[in-house]
């Protein structure tokens, strides 16, 4: 399971975006799209600035480095809406603190609506608790009803992004396949038969030969 483009969409929508480090809520130095220097992308100082070409590869890279723990974290399958919420939540508390919440263990216990309502429990400094409620809200909610929005009560919801979703990566080679006929030799040596000579040279030949021996003779 992946973060979807719409909640790619949301996260992006939630964190902001600036190309120049600023203090977060916590006074956490941040550039990019919510990116800081425990990401281990990004040395984060004052006065960083980044072009918008380097904002989208960090927050591309960042978005995998917050992902694969939720992967590893939710043992059982679930909406893709609540997926792309833990995303969103992950990548504001840290993946380590996403594998010891509420909201993972609930899931894993099967208690759906319970982990939804566990997003609510993540609600310090009090600045974050309009983001946790839209993370819930996006959680409980289907894309095919409504879109998500950043926070509660935000005027519109995500603009759904434009084009196709990322093309799924290639499948992994079968180890147990079998193996393809080796190619034919090409160039240098070939295993190709020989030409048979032209009809009748053999004969010419040896007419020629006995001509000369009785001339000799």
């Amino acid at each position: 399971m992946d973060l979807s483009p719409i909640g790619r969409a949301a996260l992006r929508a939630r964190e902001g975006e600036r190309l120049t480090a600023y203090k977060d809520s916590v006074g956490v130095w941040t550039i990019g799209v919510g990116v800081t220097t425990a990401s281990g992308l990004i040395a984060v100082t004052p006065g960083l600035t980044i072009t918008q070409a380097q904002s989208d590869a960090l927050f591309a890279r960042a978005v995998e480095k917050y992902v694969d723990p939720v992967r590893q974290a939710l043992a059982k399958p679930v909406p893709q809406e609540f997926f792309d919420a833990c995303c969103s939540l992950a990548y504001n508390i840290g993946p380590v603190g996403f594998a010891h919440s509420s909201v993972a263990r609930l899931a894993n216990a099967g208690d759906l609506q319970a982990a939804i309502e566990a997003f609510l429990m993540w609600n310090k400094p009090a600045v974050v608790i309009p983001r946790r409620q839209g993370e819930r809200d996006q959680a409980a909610t289907p894309y095919a009803k409504a879109l998500p929005r950043a926070r509660r009560g935000d005027y519109a919801p995500v603009k759904v992004p434009a084009g196709p979703p990322p093309a799924a990566p290639p499948k992994a080679a079968d180890p147990l396949a079998p193996m393809p006929p080796k190619p034919a030799l090409t160039g240098g040596l070939s295993s190709a038969p020989s030409p048979a000579p032209a009809p009748g040279l053999f004969a010419r030949l040896l007419s020629t030969l006995r001509t000369n021996m009785a001339k000799g003779a």
